[in-house]
């Protein structure tokens, strides 16, 4: 079938659908519900749905990918003036309009190639680096996804890569393109420079108390402050609770001999692992093993660096080839077995060994483990009692002290990386409670923020300091300091900009380098992206190429610094590109045609959008 597919492509009737799928299609539309449109169903294009539970998910995906940036979830203001939700509708719009096509070719895809797609995603992989079963349905919880859902989005994408390949793998890049590419990547230039900083020209004078207060005023909005917020937190966690839990000898030793029995401490083994990706290593390791070398020569003779795994139980590796193998060697011996991509030796340098642990190796787990559990036992009384004192607007210390709890004090702004004072807190619990913390008010009654692990928080929001504008007095240091600076940039900008004109006239580069008190260097041979050495970086070197031999000017790299230059000589490139640098490009020249091509896919297909429906499910996302 895709033999099939890509002779059509190829063909010149396939041609013409394409230049016409290309040209020929209208702009985007979106028209507004029709009848045949669900519920559930935000949106059509041809014959593909995109349900309610698609849109979420890629909507929150988009939103999490945000955070990041923003310091915090984008609320649905920021969202939509960002055009959040449009831009997930065209991208799930453009992902079904291919669904559609492929399905039209009868593509599809083997139980064998999902199963393959599943072992290489990083995503559901253990700490070995293999796929973690475990993993895979945690992840898929997180993200909302059956099993079913997980392999039909799996299947959709073979699909669209099959069809994606089978257009678009054969295209190349003309030689008359190559050569063009190849002198503006690789053509090189060598000049003479010199570098001007502010021991090179006059120092400005001193600003004056009108000057700095102008300057502040022409620059306020950088001399701000943020809005801070003072508040007192009070966090239960089981973990927090089992901390005010005494436990005694007698307990623990009572709880010792009842589960003795069942007390196993299990053999760790310090493992490694060195992959031998030729036929020669292999060989040499065999050899080795045969001839009672150590693992440590031989990894030293063949050059090769372990990987180390760390000291687990056979428990703990998920790869059973290897947890069998770890653990049917001595200490400091090693095997060689079989890989996911060759042959691999496995050595284990140090054994803990197994068996029954004592009360005194016992007694500090065993006093967490009945610490922990009286907690939990504890914890739902406590949370009735602490809302109690709460609704009777007694303080978070009260609290505290009667429950032999901790207090948290801190100055938080927008972006709350001022709550990490509380342990264990995530990303998500520290965003949701510094949005709780920005939206309450003094003296206000907050209801407790749920946080990860079965937790709760409380605060008390003390004192606001709204964002202002900071005096002279305040930042005089910081404003006098910043004039200053920007007038000693403007007088070397001038100065390199003069010193241009002067070699540009006629004058050598050492004589206006000298009236400087600076020496010229010459440069090695460098391209338009800078030197290797790095003494040329890309923004010089770009006013560089903007002329040719015996061209000089100024410009200031990366770095700040102020660089007076002459082309001294040009040399151009032979030839087109080759290898990596080729393949990179033609990859470049595909997505362009892939972008055009995926627009025009979906404009044909047509989308048509259930406005009632995706209203509502931007409302029960919370958004």
């Amino acid at each position: 079938m895709l033999d099939s597919l890509r002779g059509f492509a190829k063909s010149w009737p396939g041609k013409v659908m394409g230049a016409f799928l290309l040209v020929g299609v209208a702009g985007f539309g979106i028209n507004n519900v029709i009848a045949d449109l669900g519920t559930n169903t935000v949106a059509r294009v041809g014959d593909q749905e995109i349900t309610s539970r698609q849109f979420i998910r890629a909507y929150q995906n988009q939103l999490n990918q945000l955070a990041p940036q923003l310091g915090s979830i984008p609320t649905a203001e920021q969202a939509m003036s960002l055009g959040i939700p449009s831009m997930v509708l065209q991208n799930l719009a453009q992902e079904a309009g291919l669904t559609q096509m492929a399905n039209n070719f009868g593509l599809g895809v083997s139980d064998a190639k999902l199963s393959d797609m599943l072992r290489k995603d990083s995503s559901f992989w253990g700490t070995l680096g293999t796929f973690d079963p475990s993993s895979f349905k945690l992840v898929l919880q997180r993200s909302g996804l059956t099993e079913a859902e997980y392999f039909e989005m799996q299947g959709n994408v073979a699909r669209r890569q099959q069809l994606v390949l089978s257009l678009f793998a054969d295209v190349q890049l003309p030689n008359a393109a190559s050569t063009l590419i190849n002198r503006y990547v690789a053509d090189t230039r060598t000049v003479d420079y010199f570098v001007l900083g502010d021991t090179n020209i006059e120092t400005p004078a001193e600003p004056t108390e009108d000057e700095l207060a102008a300057y502040l005023t022409e620059h306020q909005s950088q001399f701000r402050t943020v809005e801070t917020r003072t508040v007192q937190m009070l966090e239960l966690t089981p973990a927090a609770l089992a901390a005010t839990k005494t436990v005694t000898d007698a307990e623990i030793a009572a709880e010792y001999d009842r589960t003795k029995d069942s007390l196993v401490r299990p053999e760790r083994r310090t493992i490694e692992q060195v992959v031998l990706a030729t036929e020669q290593q292999v060989k040499w390791f065999d050899m080795g093993l045969t001839n009672g070398k150590t693992f440590a020569t031989l990894v030293s003779e063949a050059g090769l660096t372990p990987t180390p795994l760390g000291t687990l139980s056979q428990a703990e590796i998920n790869d059973s080839a290897l947890a069998t193998a770890a653990f049917g060697v001595a200490n400091d011996g090693f095997v060689v077995i079989d890989g996911a991509t060759g042959k691999r030796a496995v050595h284990v340098s140090a054994i803990e060994a197994g068996g029954a642990p004592t009360l005194e190796e016992a007694k500090a787990d065993i006093a967490q483990s009945l610490a922990l559990t009286a907690a939990r036992n504890d914890i739902a009384n406590v949370l009735d009692q602490v809302e109690e004192l709460r609704a009777a607007f007694r303080p978070l210390s009260e609290i505290a002290e009667r429950f032999g709890l901790n207090i948290y004090d801190a100055n938080v702004t927008a972006g709350g990386t001022e709550l990490n004072v509380l342990p264990n807190l995530t990303p998500e619990d520290r965003s949701r409670l510094s949005q709780a913390i920005f939206k309450s008010e003094v003296g206000g009654l907050t209801p407790a923020t749920q946080i990860a692990g079965s937790g709760n928080v409380w605060f008390d929001l003390k004192t606001v300091d709204a964002a202002r504008d900071e005096t002279l007095d305040e930042v005089r240091d910081e404003v006098a300091s910043a004039l200053t600076n920007e007038r000693t940039q403007t007088a070397l900008l001038a100065a390199a900009a003069d010193a241009a004109k002067r070699i540009e006239a006629g004058e050598a580069v050492g004589d206006v380098a000298a009236s400087y008190n600076v020496f010229p260097q010459l440069s090695t041979p460098f391209t338009r992206f800078g030197a290797a050495d790095g003494s040329i970086d890309g923004t010089v070197a770009s006013s560089v190429f903007a002329g040719g031999e015996g061209h000089a000017g100024s410009a200031v790299s990366q770095d700040g610094e102020h660089v007076v230059f002459k082309v001294v000589d040009v040399i151009p490139a032979e030839g087109d590109l080759e290898g990596q640098a080729r393949t990179s490009l033609e990859n470049e020249a595909r997505v362009g045609i892939y972008g055009d091509f995926v627009t025009a896919v979906s404009n044909e297909a047509g989308l048509r959008v259930n406005q009632q429906a995706l209203e509502q499910t931007l409302s029960l996302s919370g958004q």
